[in-house]
């Protein structure tokens, strides 16, 4: 393993081609994140007990936004607590280390990469982020902070007047949304950074996916382009997932480790070899 790793950083370095880096909730549970798909994701409203696949849709929110804003607050209040975590800076150092060569591509929506410092230019959110919002009639195609005195919500807790007065658009005053990407929406360029995404595939030298299960679509169309364009792919996880079979074939990797302790390993030998 060792000797195949160096033999992968040592090509790409030769070609000064981007790297990218895609990760997923792996890195975000070693801050103690839980899980989107958890069981600390089910919310129960009246005497229903709803799925995170059912609170996460635009059809909810039509029809109870408040709920689903009290859910999202809840979240958001988790990720508040948490910190970045060795593998987040990691990703610090590559960014320091390669500047405009690098890319961050990450599924996760926790704020932890920007909290640890990567730049928001070449960390593309691709599912949003939950500290942020946006006008549900899209006034003007822009996102905004959450408000500073807008409060982590625990399990039980109200949507409050407080709520309705601070979630109001800065621009038009009507109704804002979570800054994420529902399961009943589609990726796009503005929110998401869709086609930004699959040209920095396409421009990629080396692909490393750490702590990600491939269960979305935009991840799998990444690694499908890295791997159609026959450059390496180095998969991060605990366990084998559906990026395992493109990262062997591509002439990658497949490390079985934490997020933390293999962007660790990487980081290393690129170190030792620049």
């Amino acid at each position: 393993m060792v000797d195949r790793l160096k033999e992968i950083v040592e090509g790409f370095l030769s070609t000064k081609s981007r790297l990218t880096f895609l990760t997923g909730a792996g890195i975000s549970a070693e801050s103690n994140i839980p899980t989107f798909r958890g069981p600390e994701g089910y919310w129960k409203v009246g005497s229903n007990n709803y799925h995170p696949q059912e609170m996460a849709t635009y059809r909810m929110f039509q029809q109870r936004p408040e709920e689903v804003w009290t859910w999202y607050l809840y979240r958001m209040g988790i990720c508040k607590k948490a910190l970045p975590n060795s593998g987040h800076l990691a990703l610090v150092a590559f960014e320091q280390m390669l500047g405009d060569q690098f890319t961050l591509i990450t599924q996760n929506v926790d704020n932890l990469h920007l909290l640890a410092g990567n730049s928001p230019e070449r960390t593309w959110q691709i599912h949003g982020n939950i500290f942020f919002m946006r006008c549900v009639s899209e006034c003007k195609e822009r996102v905004y902070p959450l408000p500073f005195e807008i409060d982590g919500k625990n399990k039980g807790d109200h949507f409050t007047e407080k709520d309705r007065g601070l979630l109001k658009c800065p621009d038009c005053s009507g109704p804002v949304r979570p800054h994420v990407l529902w399961f009943d929406e589609s990726y796009n360029e503005n929110y998401y950074r869709l086609y930004s995404s699959l040209k920095a595939a396409r421009e990629t030298g080396l692909l490393v996916v750490a702590g990600t299960s491939g269960a979305t679509n935009l991840p799998n169309q990444i690694v499908n382009e890295v791997f159609r364009n026959l450059k390496p792919i180095i998969d991060i996880n605990i366990e084998q997932s559906p990026f395992f079979v493109p990262a062997v074939k591509s002439g990658g990797l497949f490390l079985e480790q934490k997020s933390t302790v293999g962007l660790e390993i990487l980081l290393e030998k690129f170190r030792a070899l620049l």
